[in-house]
């Protein structure tokens, strides 16, 4: 008898549906509102609804849907022109995903040494705990067991080092390696940051060993860490970097962006896509960088971070028996649990706060960037009424 649910059973949802949102809200057909500290799991990066994207998908929906990438979309190019001239990239691919972006990224790497005449560098370094995607390389590159498990043989040609351990990065290059890929911050891995120093040391080694350092900020980027991008902190830039999540605001799409050295093996007929790069992606792409690239709206994500991290180590002195530290950069920012993040994320959902669970037993808190004080204020008394549900001097 074949099974009644037609889904296939590999999440674990909650138990809540909701009708529509506004901002940094969602609602519940029943009129319940609760503040969304998730994001879609750091997507909607200018909150639900935003009239400027409503408005550029709307425009263009009237218009075309989709055209192939055998035809000039000029959206992609004005796209790409902006990345171009807001970060340290000459070329741009664009993709459905960040796993996609990922694997054009490594795509991107290998096929560099091909065409240079190094075909047997091919190899990339990983970091421990990260977290690249889903399909079998970037689960491959992110070397966690309990992604690999059942797939079948792990893809070749990733090497797996300790998290800022330099010593062991170093050790691992060889003559086939190509690249190191790191997160500058970890966040299915705990909200990691990267020390900036280990940022500007990866920088050194791939210059002194001639080869490419990729960056994975599909989460960490477009702002979330009060930079346009999270390696900027560090004052270095990669080769290659693969972008998605807030990029598109909650439209499916992603980015690998390079420098056109990184990229000169990425001639016609290497790569391709069908639906990357389609205008609808394109018109809401430009519509985020719109409002992203607007002169103070880093300066308020950096304000509103200021309030939530002051917020949260005063919960951690008060709440030493819940919370052991308080980790991130910007709005990437995680909670540490003594006890089980699962409790407190539940104990959250009952206060009607939305947050997400990663690796290391963290609480991610990943609300929208248009996030206002007045909202990190009403977030803080929530997080504090679920500790204190949680706390053993209640029970």
């Amino acid at each position: 008898m074949a099974d009644a649910k037609p889904l296939y059973e590999t999440y674990s949802r909650s138990p809540i549906v909701f009708e529509r949102g506004h901002g940094a809200w969602l609602e519940t057909p029943q009129g319940e509102r609760y503040l969304d500290f998730a994001a879609g799991i750091a997507v909607t990066s200018l909150g639900h609804t935003h009239p400027h994207l409503v408005e550029a998908l709307k425009s263009q929906a009237d218009k075309l849907w989709h055209l192939s990438n055998l035809q000039e979309i000029p959206d992609q190019t004005r796209l790409a022109e902006r990345l171009t001239e807001a970060t340290f990239a000459d070329k741009v691919f664009f993709t459905n995903s960040g796993a996609e972006a990922l694997e054009c990224a490594i795509k991107t790497a290998r096929r560099h040494f091909f065409v240079n005449d190094q075909p047997q560098r091919y190899r990339i370094i990983t970091i421990e705990g990260a977290f690249h995607g889903r399909t079998l390389a970037t689960i491959a590159a992110g070397g966690q067991a309990k992604y690999l498990e059942g797939f079948g043989p792990k893809a070749e040609g990733f090497d797996q080092v300790p998290f800022a351990d330099h010593e062991a990065l170093k050790a691992a290059i060889t003559d086939e390696t190509a690249a190191i890929l790191v997160e500058p911050v970890q966040g299915e891995g705990g909200i990691r940051p990267l020390p900036k120093e280990c940022m500007r040391a990866l920088r050194d080694l791939c210059d002194e060993h001639g080869i490419l350092l990729i960056l994975d900020e599909v989460q960490s980027g477009v702002g979330r860490t009060g930079m346009l991008f999270a390696h900027e902190w560090a004052g270095i830039t990669p080769d290659i970097m693969a972008v998605a999540k807030g990029i598109g605001g909650g439209f499916p799409f992603g980015a690998c962006l390079a420098t056109a050295e990184a990229a000169d093996g990425m001639t016609l007929g290497t790569h391709g896509t069908t639906y990357g790069g389609n205008p609808l992606a394109m018109a809401v792409g430009n519509a985020v960088l719109d409002v992203v690239l607007e002169e103070n709206f880093l300066t308020h994500v950096n304000d509103v971070t200021l309030v939530l991290r002051q917020g949260l180590a005063s919960l951690k002195d008060r709440y030493p028996d819940l919370i052991e530290d308080i980790r991130g950069i910007g709005l990437l920012t995680g909670i540490k649990c003594v006890k089980s993040n699962a409790d407190l994320i539940m104990a959250m959902r009952n206060e009607h706060l939305l947050a997400v669970p990663a690796g290391d037993n963290v609480v991610r808190l990943l609300p929208p960037l248009i996030v206002s004080v007045e909202e990190v204020r009403e977030a803080l008394h929530k997080i504090e009424a679920a500790l204190e549900m949680l706390s053993p001097k209640s029970s």
